[in-house]
């Protein structure tokens, strides 16, 4: 019965693909096996209850063997069903050519670009063994559930996963498995010509337990190097399988042709003969499949009742812990914030926004038990340590300081798996520049609504001495244009304070708090009405004649230089985040920005292209359109036109 349940898997997925004209078959029928494996003998894992906090995880790294993952879904209750497996690729349908979280009924994280999956399962991981330090006591063992994640060539190719690998040996998460489907293919043909090292002796170098399946077609060889990745040890474990591409279809196994197109027809008979299934049948499980899968499903049921009943034991027995589950699991963030009346208390000097921002980080860490992260090596200097909470290590994984090294990539992807488990809000740090390496990742966190914050400091030429390299120009915009994704850029403590109220109290769209190194002054009229994006922060008598428009350090200059002038009326619009901006009703845009005003003045130091639609056509700008310069911030500040006298200039020219 086995045996049927692997192949049944292996025509679904080909018939799946077929009947779209589109996708990859070899992942599904090479790997077919080791996921029934995982699956059906090891996984506990239940269509019953979805949710379960302690349940496995699986992730589907390469997700373009989304084929699978559907046929698995199916078979296991998930509420794919088998008209949805015909209309793979189609629109709007539950089958979309890569795997998408929140869109698909046990489909944990949103997998595509190669060896993201594999960070965001490390992610997982720490998760999991933050909870369980935090809430696991003798006989009380709430969190004890592995993460597994299945990838390619491709994905142990592409640099992220070797950044997240070389922190995962390094945090010894011993709750992570990850399945290596070696079959030596890529499209361009055999790896061979651009992939020859020895996997496995550099996942042994990264700290990880590694075994090799010599037959990714045995069942045995397969569960026997799966038991051993449940002798926990103290180190993650990597278990190369060795595959077939396409195994089973006998024109197409073993060849770079298997991969990324559909068998076609008369293979996919072919296939099906092979397996012993009837060829002529499409999209066929026989009902006895149903059933052997079925047994697994109630040993999973089983289980999650088991622990249910542990968990109203350990309620009765540590009662104090029953409320922190409600403040990790039950309470809305806004809830728990509101609840403190000193969160938008601040002192009144003038101080760097990054500065700002770690003084509210340590407030958040003392209202919300489940807050942790950290940075790209870079905690000093962007302000996101939290102090007095511990650093997560693998002697202390209840420690909220995560320290991620200098990986950006792999840190976002990490986030977005602490996010995806659930039960933690967390964030992660660097410079703003470095926002180009983030990107990726961050993408990811807009497409599966994970409201994981970024905190990207050194948010213009301002850096100084460091010089172009480290002095971003063009990624406001890049964060700004992709969709659901707030851009905060404060102009002072009011506003960075409002910028993570926001972030926090998100439930769907990921923020991006980008905080300056230089001192900014606190502005009077800076107020909670940041939190609407934009709004009016310095006015005048009766209709204005110009509207100056600007974000964070350039709020401070557009005030000072209205003092300036005293035969216009002037109002200065604070625009801490046009994203938010733009989610107003209509009115409320046209009553900060009135349609009639066409003399309007863009400051940002940062590329004029985010600013078209606020500027009008006849508007002017004093922005940063080329690379900066090395040399003392109030110096480059003066030579790119962001001054006090320039301002005024571009005023009188209207």
């Amino acid at each position: 019965m086995d045996r049927k349940v692997i192949s049944t898997i292996r025509c679904l997925s080909a018939d799946t693909i077929q009947k779209a004209n589109s996708g990859h078959p070899g992942l599904p029928l090479g790997a077919a096996t080791m996921t029934y494996a995982l699956w059906g003998k090891v996984m506990k894992h239940s269509s019953n209850y979805p949710q379960w906090m302690n349940r496995d995880r699986f992730i589907l790294s390469g997700g373009h063997g989304s084929g699978l993952l559907y046929s698995m879904l199916h078979l296991f209750g998930y509420g794919v069903s088998l008209d949805d497996l015909k209309e793979f690729r189609q629109f709007d349908s539950l089958t979309p050519g890569h795997p998408e979280y929140l869109h698909t009924p046990g489909v944990e994280a949103t997998t595509g670009p190669l060896g993201a999956g594999m960070a965001m399962a490390v992610g997982m991981a720490i998760a999991e063994r933050h909870l369980s330090a935090t809430f696991n006591k003798p006989g009380y063992e709430l969190f004890n559930h592995n993460t597994y994640v299945l990838g390619g060539d491709g994905c142990m190719m592409e640099g992220i996963s070797s950044e997240a690998f070389s922190l995962a040996g390094t945090l010894k998460l011993e709750n992570l498995v990850v399945l290596y489907d070696s079959n030596q293919i890529s499209i361009e043909g055999s790896t061979d010509i651009a992939f020859t090292e020895n996997v496995c002796g550099r996942m042994e170098a990264f700290g990880f337990n590694t075994y090799v399946v010599e037959d990714g077609d045995n069942l045995e060889e397969i569960l026997s190097a799966l038991e051993k990745a449940n002798d926990k040890n103290g180190k993650p474990t990597f278990i190369e399988v060795k595959t077939k591409i396409g195994k089973g279809c006998p024109a197409k196994e073993g060849k770079a042709s298997a991969h990324g197109e559909p068998l076609g027809v008369d293979n996919v008979k072919a296939l099906k003969e092979t397996l012993g299934m009837d060829p002529e049948a499409h999209f066929q499980v026989d009902q006895d499949v149903y059933d052997h899968v079925a047994l697994s499903k109630e040993t999973s049921d089983l289980a999650y009742e088991a622990w249910q009943m542990m968990q109203d034991a350990y309620f009765q027995v540590y009662p104090e812990m029953h409320e922190s589950w409600k403040q990790y699991f039950e309470m809305s963030t806004k809830e728990l914030l509101d609840s403190d009346e000193s969160f938008f208390d601040f002192e009144e000097k003038a101080e760097a926004t990054r500065n700002n921002s770690g003084v509210v980080m340590n407030k958040i860490k003392d209202i919300l038990p489940n807050f942790m992260g950290g940075s790209a090596d870079l905690a000093p200097s962007t302000k996101t340590y939290l102090n007095g909470v511990g650093d997560f290590d693998s002697e202390n994984y209840a420690g909220r300081n995560m320290h991620y090294g200098v990986r950006e990539i792999a840190m976002a992807a990490i986030g977005n798996g602490i996010m995806l488990h659930g039960g933690l809000t967390t964030y992660v740090s660097t410079f703003f520049v470095f926002s180009d390496y983030v990107k990726p990742m961050a993408r990811l966190s807009s497409l599966m609504n994970l409201p994981l914050n970024y905190v990207l400091t050194h948010d213009s030429i301002g850096v100084g001495e460091d010089g172009p390299t480290h002095q971003p120009v063009e990624q406001l915009t890049m964060l700004r244009a992709q969709p659901n994704f707030h851009v905060y850029r404060p102009c002072d403590a009011m506003e960075t304070n409002v910028a993570w109220y926001s972030a926090l109290t998100s439930t769907s769209t990921p923020t991006a708090l980008v905080l300056t190194r230089q001192n900014l002054p606190q502005l009077p009229g800076s107020s909670k009405e940041a939190l609407k994006g934009g709004y009016v922060i310095d006015d005048c008598q009766g209709t204005p004649d110009i509207l100056i428009i600007a974000s964070g350090s350039e709020v401070s200059l557009a005030v000072e230089a209205k003092k300036q002038i005293t035969d216009k009326n002037i109002r200065i619009v604070s625009m801490p985040c046009m994203d938010i901006f733009k989610e107003q009703p209509i009115s409320y845009q046209q009553a900060i920005l009135p349609l009639e005003v066409a003399n309007r003045l863009i400051i940002e130091a940062g590329s004029k292209l985010s600013w078209g639609e606020f500027a009008g056509l006849q508007g002017k700008y004093i922005t940063m359109d080329t690379f900066g310069a090395s040399a003392p911030a109030p110096l480059l500040f003066e030579k790119y036109g962001f001054s006090v006298e320039n301002v005024v200039k571009t005023i009188k020219e209207f």
